[in-house]
């Protein structure tokens, strides 16, 4: 029940609590990124009483979604390729892949290791926190 209790309270979060103006702001200012993870943080109320493990999906859910963090993380893992894949960082910057991939591919595979960082940490938090 708690690995799907984690994946429910990230989806519910991240897909139906966000607003509009948090998910298009939230990169922007740090106002609409605390306002989102605290109202990401609601749903696992019902998965954890641990305050420290509230704390710490709310904190790090703020500062990754604010810096994109999942770019750099898609980024730096490409670095591990042969030579001709690596790409510097000012060809990558918006979704961590090169210009030459199809945009809705770069998008939803950024979309996919955010969610997967995230989900890595609540999971951490919750388990051992």
């Amino acid at each position: 029940m708690t690995a799907l209790g984690i994946l429910l309270a990230h989806l519910a979060g991240d897909y139906l609590i966000q607003s509009h103006w948090m998910a298009n702001e939230k990169t922007k200012r740090w106002w609409p990124a605390w306002a989102h993870a605290l109202t990401y943080g609601l749903p696992y109320l019902l998965v954890t009483r641990s305050p420290i493990a509230l704390a710490v999906i709310v904190a790090t859910h703020a500062v990754i979604d604010h810096y994109r963090l999942a770019r750099h993380v898609v980024w730096a893992k490409n670095l591990v390729a042969p030579k001709a894949y690596r790409k510097p960082w000012s060809e990558c910057s918006a979704t961590g892949y090169p210009s030459d991939t199809p945009p809705w591919l770069a998008v939803w595979l950024m979309i996919i290791a955010d969610n997967t960082i995230h989900l890595a940490i609540n999971s951490a938090a919750v388990t051992w926190l």
